[in-house]
């Protein structure tokens, strides 16, 4: 694997906040357009990214702005090649929200354990786990808070 590849493989990992924080539902799907995706242990979508959007849309509050006013951050990347065409990542993250009602404040916080592959020259995700274990005020982010399943990936 060369140093590029390190570089598209993270591109890749951050494309998902920065689709997710403008609340570009379809475009956090088309990410995982490839991948089974897990949330809290259990298979959220095979390889659908449709169904990765609905998730995301049926779950996730938007404002008048079509963002969910968040600021997710990933940190602690370690990308481990698995030979020259895929690699293992493993992250965490934390998301911030201010809303006009709610103060700046971490809102929930865990970790993912993605699989990536490098098909026709461009990386892409094979696999997600997505897995909370720090969850705060969540009452202006989700509209089931009910559902989380407190879990690690990592």
């Amino acid at each position: 694997m060369q140093a590029d590849d390190y570089f598209r493989i993270q591109n890749l990992l951050f494309s998902y906040p920065y689709a997710l924080d403008r609340g570009d539902f379809d475009a956090v799907g088309r990410l995982f357009a490839h991948a089974d995706v897990y949330s809290g242990g259990a298979l959220m979508a095979s390889k659908d990214a449709a169904r990765v959007a609905a998730s995301f849309r049926d779950w996730v509050i938007t404002y008048d702005d079509g963002t969910p006013r968040t600021r997710h951050f990933l940190a602690n990347v370690i990308i481990e090649p698995q030979g020259e065409q895929r690699a293992v990542v493993r992250s965490y993250v934390m998301v911030f929200q201010q809303t006009d009602t709610l103060p700046l404040q971490p809102v929930i916080g865990g970790d993912y354990l993605d699989r990536v592959e490098k098909v026709d020259g461009e990386w892409r995700f094979t696999e997600r786990h997505m897995a909370n274990n720090q969850v705060g005020n969540l009452e202006a982010h989700g509209r089931d808070a009910g559902v989380i399943r407190v879990h690690r990936a990592n």
